[in-house]
């Protein structure tokens, strides 16, 4: 199966995949597969990042798979496919991720690694669960407003504040090799980053972010993490609204798209393991700019990826 080429078919036509992939319901052998997980169960604000997946899809058809100056293009290094959407329950948040973990281990037994297109970030937890039983115990690098260290409330296991606290509690990080960048705003409470800090997880503030700036940042990360087998995840409320306002939870004062960018930079001198881009809710986007953002930091993730395992690059 080859790529839609841009060159006979122009890029706002045919069946949207992910940066026109093409489309495999049973994917074996690849490198990377890109799922999506169309879930928002776990928002406890403003819904709608059930429809991300779709929206990233439609917009990605703008993105070609060559960057500037970076000679080969990515999909010529390393062999992708779009593998459709996990079916996920909208009623049951315990059966929701039980389902996504179920389908993405599934994957990692046939193909290398996956990047997952969200959705909320209660499913990352999904996506540790799946590469931990791969790997082990996991680095992370997790950009974000948010720590997602909380407990559970309301009565739900899963929220989109809770991924990280479940990924620590069962040992699926090592919280000595996680990162956290961008965080910031408001918590209910003045103690909500000690469960983080606590087990050693490295964040990094937005304010300490605009001081360390991307270089120091990166080389933070570096450090922190070495040859570890990571995990990356992006949730895009990262991003300063004025860059990202398609998202359930925006936080003023947040990275610029270009300062997101040139970070996921450093991912490609690690050895990352698994992806994914959370919390586009595009009923709240403008002009479709947070879709279009989310597709160029899959399309960077996808890049290092390939940068990372390609020894020729």
């Amino acid at each position: 199966m080859e790529r839609i080429d841009s060159h006979v078919s122009p890029r706002y036509a045919q069946i949207p995949t992910f940066m026109r992939l093409p489309h495999d319901r049973d994917p074996r052998g690849y490198d990377v597969v890109v799922i999506g997980a169309p879930y928002d169960g776990g928002t406890s604000y403003r819904p709608g990042a059930r429809f991300g997946p779709r929206a990233i899809r439609n917009e990605s058809g703008l993105i070609h798979g060559v960057g500037i100056d970076r000679g080969p293009g990515t999909f010529d290094l390393i062999n992708c496919v779009d593998a459709g959407d996990i079916d996920l329950t909208p009623f049951d948040m315990n059966i929701a991720i039980d389902t996504a973990q179920r389908h993405l281990a599934g994957l990692l037994k046939a193909n290398a690694a996956f990047l997952m297109l969200g959705g909320d970030h209660s499913l990352t937890v999904a996506g540790l669960r799946a590469v931990a039983e791969q790997h082990g115990p996991l680095a992370v690098v997790h950009l974000d407003a948010h720590s997602d260290t909380n407990p559970a409330f309301y009565g739900g296991r899963y929220h989109h504040g809770t991924p990280f606290r479940h990924g620590i509690d069962e040992k699926l990080i090592d919280p000595e090799a996680m990162v956290q960048i961008g965080i910031r705003g408001h918590n209910p409470k003045p103690d909500s980053l000690d469960y983080a800090r606590g087990h050693g997880v490295r964040v990094v503030t937005a304010d300490e972010f605009g001081e360390l700036g991307v270089r120091g940042t990166a080389d933070l990360i570096r450090e922190r993490i070495d040859r570890r087998p990571v995990y990356v995840s992006v949730d895009v409320d990262v991003l300063d609204p004025a860059f990202a306002p398609g998202t359930g939870t925006p936080a003023p004062g947040g990275l610029t798209s270009r300062e997101v960018l040139s970070l996921l930079r450093c991912v490609g001198d690690l050895r990352p393991v698994g992806f994914d881009v959370m919390e586009v809710s595009p009923l709240y986007d403008h002009a479709g700019i947070t879709s279009v953002l989310a597709t160029e930091i899959a399309a960077e993730m996808l890049y290092q990826y390939a940068r990372a395992h390609r020894t020729q690059m």
